[in-house]
């Protein structure tokens, strides 16, 4: 039995849920165990702990769940991003269920139906509440707040079972789901998190290393002072090495790419062709006789169809019209003039004056889907209701009365911070002094500073219907209002071919890698470089919608020179210069850096038998230092937690021999990162002694349980050998 009949039975339930519908996409099919998940490599989107996932299985749940997205947002088309955004989604759901579920099942995690009532109802589960609070406050909605507390009321959410409509009733029974799982995923990294102990003991070791100070004295001799190439290796040393440390190889698939690319931008002739162009627009546009035949031309002939009819005052347009806009009279057309990469005419169509400021105060009616507080009256509804409260204002009510009975324009209540009867902006509608740069919505600015002195006003913005009334002005000046045409610069159908004709050549002469690298040099091109390419990544920074360039890399083979491909206003030319497929990587593909690791380790049993030299008899760090002819340097107070030694990189390997270093000793040579090191505990401090170590136990505890929240599903995301091509079919 489902909650929701749960409820009903008992009562009643409940009509607007707050964001719901956005958990939709995110839930559909979760717990789904589709027929046959093996089929033909060609159709597999990808493999999750041993299991195919096939392409038309994934499709399915993308599409519903961008058909529930589209839904809940209210339009009619996604964007890129948005896009990408619910197909990752629907891959992290897929993983979550045939590797997080999965470990769900075997322990016998699960929610039953009186608990899940708990989480519902009695004691609302934090999904719940985030999903019936206003997203811009935090707050719950009224519907289901408590009056006096503001907490979720379950009086309220049984209250209004029997209003909820169907597509209501679907997003509760969704919400039902994500809160159920929420649930057992808590269990299951509560479990983890007990299972978790820190001995006393352990503790009280870790407590000594993290709080014993030292002051050490050190000579470092550096790995540069010996220089690489006086260093021989063997492939045998380079194949031991590499033997030894494998799991240091370990890599994603990934692919990188070096490119070249020829801009589409307009030739000359281009250029001169649309200024001709604009220039019989200019003419037109002198020529328009009213308002409305100048509206007409904007909208038919500029590309951004834009008519700006806000008013402008100085300083506000482009530089490159401004003062001529501020001093012409009305019907003046300037241009063709070149903007941003296009070409402009404007004409100055109206002007007026207006106040530099203006004192104001306001009644917000708000309406379904406005800005305002949540309300459930139509707009025509509010436009009614704002009409009356204006004529009553008129014949003498009281506005700061109507602002609180009326108003819902959250700002009317006073701020936690505030005493009865001192003033803050919005205080009886107030909101003061306002001015063009003010951050208020223009229509809201535009009725005050247009206004006069005692106007009473109503106008419209996203918020809903302002009742205003100017309290004061100060100053003037002059507005204007500017249309402007314009057409965007670019290349034409015979320029492109010649550019498209320069990439076509470069890819003809250079077929392989070398004769890319050379042409480049040659031609002094600006190459640039993509590496590590993940198979399912999205961005190259500076190619528009590359996910084309990262299939073709994954399609062909190291060396290969792509045919020009159109990304955004460019040709591209791109050869594959790496290939690196999953697991350990071959010793070819790492040698450089195995034989930069054998070198450092050659270097380190060099200068291990100097300092070992060096230190023959009792001798001091002092004299150490004038054998290697090195100098002495000092680091006070460091402990197990220092992250580096002063004047070098992370050494974690000295750190360790230092924290269990006592006073007065000398270490043996230790290899570190940077050099090779010999310490000297000149000083030791020790941590103080406690009596009980109950609390560094605590404190290490809540120090390594967070952890499990992410770490456990990484763990078991990685043992689940999770191969993806969402790229590979569009996605």
């Amino acid at each position: 039995m489902s909650t929701l009949e749960r409820l009903r039975k008992r009562s009643g339930l409940l009509v607007g849920i707050v964001g719901v519908a956005l958990l939709a996409f995110v839930l559909t099919g979760l717990f789904e165990k589709n027929g046959s998940i093996f089929g033909n490599s060609d159709k597999v989107v990808g493999e999750i702990a041993g299991k195919s996932i096939e392409i038309n299985v994934f499709k399915n749940k993308v599409d519903e769940a961008v058909d529930n997205q589209k839904r809940s947002s209210k339009k009619s088309s996604l964007s890129v991003e948005e896009t990408d955004g619910i197909v990752q989604q629907v891959w992290n759901q897929m993983i979550n269920e045939y590797v997080m579920v999965k470990e769900y099942e075997k322990l016998g995690i699960a929610v039953s139906d009186d608990e899940l009532y708990d989480l519902m109802v009695t004691h609302p589960h934090s999904a719940l509440i985030r999903n019936i609070s206003d997203p811009q406050t935090g707050k719950i909605i009224p519907t289901f707040a408590d009056a006096k507390t503001g907490e979720v009321s379950p009086d309220k959410i049984r209250a209004f079972s029997q209003s909820m409509t169907d597509e209501q009733e679907a997003q509760w029974s969704q919400l039902e789901d994500y809160v159920r799982q929420m649930r057992v995923i808590e269990k299951y990294n509560n479990l983890v998190k007990k299972g978790l102990y820190v001995t006393k003991s352990a503790a009280k070791r870790e407590y000594f290393a993290q709080n014993t100070l030292s002051n050490i004295k050190y000579v470092i001799k550096n790995y540069k002072l010996l220089a690489d190439s006086t260093i021989k290796t063997t492939e045998a040393d380079l194949n031991a090495y590499y033997s030894a440390h494998q799991n240091a190889f370990k890599q994603d698939a990934s692919r990188s790419l070096d490119y070249v690319t020829w801009d589409i931008a307009p030739s000359q002739e281009d250029i001169d062709n649309a200024k001709k162009a604009m220039e019989v627009i200019a003419i037109d546009f002198r020529t328009a006789k009213s308002y409305s035949d100048d509206s007409t031309l904007i909208i038919a002939e500029s590309e951004t169809r834009n008519f700006d009819q806000a008013f402008h005052t100085k300083g506000t347009l482009s530089p490159s019209i401004d003062t001529a806009m501020f001093t012409a009279e009305t019907g003046t057309v300037v241009g063709p003039y070149e903007e941003n990469g296009s070409l402009k005419v404007s004409k100055l169509l109206v002007t007026k004056m207006s106040a530099d400021s203006a004192k104001v105060r306001h009644i917000l009616i708000g309406y379904k889907d406005s800005g305002a507080s949540p309300t459930a009256i139509t707009k025509e509804q509010a436009k009614t209701k704002a009409d009356s409260i204006l004529a009553a204002l008129k014949k003498g009510g009281k506005f700061v009365d109507f602002v609180e009975k009326f108003s819902d324009d959250g700002g009317k209540k006073m701020p936690p911070n505030k005493k009865e009867g001192e003033y803050y902006m919005g205080k009886g509608g107030d909101y003061g002094w306002l001015n063009a740069k003010s951050g208020f919505v223009e229509p809201f600015k535009n009725a005050g500073l247009d206004g006069k002195k005692g106007d009473l006003v109503i106008v419209e913005s996203q918020f809903g219907y302002h009742i205003m009334e100017v309290l004061d002005t100060k100053g003037s000046q002059k507005k204007v209002q500017v249309g402007t045409i314009e057409l965007k610069t670019e290349a034409s159908s015979k320029t492109k071919q010649m550019i498209f004709s320069q990439a076509t050549d470069f890819t003809i002469k250079n077929t392989t890698n070398e004769l890319f690298q050379k042409s480049v040099t040659d031609q002094k091109l600006n190459k640039r470089v993509a590496e590590k390419l993940k198979e399912n990544d999205k961005t190259i920074a500076g190619i528009e919608s590359p996910k084309a360039l990262i299939r073709w890399a994954y399609d062909n083979k190291l060396g290969t020179v792509s045919d020009p491909q159109e990304y955004g206003d460019k040709y591209l030319v791109a050869v594959i210069t790496d290939v690196r497929e999953k697991g350990i990587a071959p010793l070819e593909q790492v040698k450089e850096e195995v034989t930069a690791k054998v070198i450092q380790e050659k270097k380190a049993e060099i200068f291990t038998k100097e300092f070992v030299s060096a230190m023959a008899g009792n001798v001091s760090i002092e004299t150490i230092s004038a054998n290697m002819k090195l100098p002495v340097e000092q680091a006070p107070n460091v402990n197990f937690m220092t992250n580096q030694i002063p004047g070098s990189s992370s050494e974690p390997a000295v750190m360790g021999a230092v924290s269990v270093q006592k006073a007065k000793t000398m270490s043996k040579p230790i290899a570190g990162k940077e050099g090779v090191f010999v310490i000297y505990v000149d000083s030791s401090v020790p941590a103080p002694v406690l009596k009980d170590y109950s609390g560094p136990q605590k404190s290490q505890m809540q120090n390594i349980q967070p952890r499990v929240d992410y770490e456990v599903f990484n763990a078991l995301k990685e043992n689940a050998n999770i191969v993806e091509h969402l790229t590979k079919f569009g996605y």
